[in-house]
């Protein structure tokens, strides 16, 4: 919410100008990204003479509670960085961007994506993406050939094997488990490749998360940490955790989006890795995820065009390209895509994927008001009970069916 600084009574006098604050909250917080976001606020700052704007982060693991603690006590801010799966919770207390967008000088290079994207949640433009995250699976090579694994796994037969052969090495593991934050990608792409489709639902409405194929996927990922494939100590990794467990050697396989290309490359010779399509289940197919975050403005912000000025900044071509390059996401313009950054070897797998037939990026149900809570709550809880041995796949299997069903439901009666 803008606020304004009084300054003391003598410098009012002397007409000292009153600055006009902004505040911008950022939820997928890392430092190296903090620093980045400041020195592209730092440049709006110095175009637009009294203005500040301060930033405040939250840690992603705690995130989403956090946020709606502010938001529900009144402590608003004008701009947040939303990710897609929240947005359907707050649509109804975010600015409509679409007549700003209109009216923007950049907003005709937008892509056809990036519009369809940010209008997903309560039919209007709640937020404009600051790029796509798609996901793809990192290998370790020389762990790989330590394992007698010639090649990379095409199938999740392959994945399973290769996951096993690295795992009989002293102190190796298979693969990367995200079990605590963030982790939801992974619970959803494992049952839809094992179910051999994408849809969220049949067509009376009925969550197709506890079907046969998909409670096989949910017991894949059981099995893969169960029989010891994965760090004992991955049942609670988020972001940070996996990634490092894989530029750090511990582990052979890391399903992740391009911003995982931040950490690794700083950290290995990029002969010593590759990045491959996700592996393809019984029908042929696989379903990686595809996703976003952007900014978006609070209605309760009481300059909104401020706001959206400073959104529009930080998503102008110049601004994305930089924050796209640093940040491992596709960019949001048109003709961005021929940066010679997003043409590297490094990148080979996400074109890969978006190119071929056996693969279909797959969006999930983020329309959902209270999909956010399901992925950074339910889902959380209940898959770390299962991995413990606590609960059976088709026991979580049916708790996010009936969840899902239920808000489908009811977001449907009200369509």
């Amino acid at each position: 919410m803008k606020r304004y600084l009084l300054a003391g009574t003598m410098a009012l006098l002397a007409g000292t100008a009153q600055a006009e604050n902004l505040t911008l909250v950022e939820v997928i917080t890392s430092p190296e990204r903090t620093k980045l976001l400041q020195g592209q606020i730092d440049a709006f700052e110095k175009a637009n003479p009294g203005v500040e704007v301060e930033i405040v982060s939250l840690p992603w693991g705690q995130a989403f509670e956090k946020l709606a603690t502010m938001v529900s006590g009144g402590d608003i801010p004008d701009v947040v960085e939303m990710p897609e799966r929240w947005a359907a919770l707050y649509a109804d207390q975010l600015v409509d961007l679409e007549p700003y967008v209109g009216d923007w000088e950049h907003g005709a290079t937008l892509t056809q994506k990036t519009r369809d994207m940010g209008s997903l949640s309560g039919g209007k433009m709640t937020m404009i993406p600051y790029g796509f995250y798609l996901r793809a699976m990192f290998y370790n090579k020389t762990l790989l050939e330590q394992a007698g694994v010639a090649e990379p796994p095409h199938t999740m037969a392959d994945f399973m094997d290769a996951a096993a052969a690295v795992s009989e090495l002293d102190g190796k593991y298979g693969y990367c488990l995200r079990g605590g934050p963030g982790g939801l990608n992974g619970w959803m792409m494992m049952a839809a490749v094992m179910n051999g489709s994408n849809e969220f639902f049949t067509e009376d409405g009925e969550s197709r998360l506890n079907e046969p194929g998909s409670v096989e996927g949910i017991q894949f990922l059981l099995d893969m940490y169960q029989k010891g494939y994965a760090p004992k100590d991955s049942v609670n990794w988020g972001f940070n955790e996996i990634v490092a467990g894989f530029y750090s050697g511990n582990c052979a396989f890391l399903d992740q989006d391009p911003d995982a290309l931040i950490g690794i490359r700083e950290r290995m010779d990029e002969k010593d890795f590759g990045v491959v399509p996700m592996p393809v289940g019984p029908s042929g197919k696989a379903y990686p995820t595809i996703g976003f975050a952007g900014w978006s403005v609070f209605d309760s912000a009481e300059d909104p065009d401020l706001a959206f000025k400073l959104v529009g900044h930080l998503t102008s071509p110049e601004s994305n390209i930089e924050w796209a390059r640093a940040i491992g996401v596709i960019p949001i313009h048109e003709g961005a895509d021929q940066d010679e950054y997003f043409k590297s070897e490094a990148f080979k797998g996400w074109f890969d994927t978006l190119n071929g037939e056996e693969y279909v990026p797959t969006l999930m149900p983020v329309y959902l008001p209270q999909f956010g809570y399901f992925a950074d709550s339910v889902v959380i809880e209940s898959s770390q009970e299962a991995l413990l041995g606590q609960r059976t796949a088709q026991d979580i299997a049916d708790e996010w069916a009936e969840f899902l069903t239920g808000e489908y439901a009811d977001w449907k009666a009200e369509q």
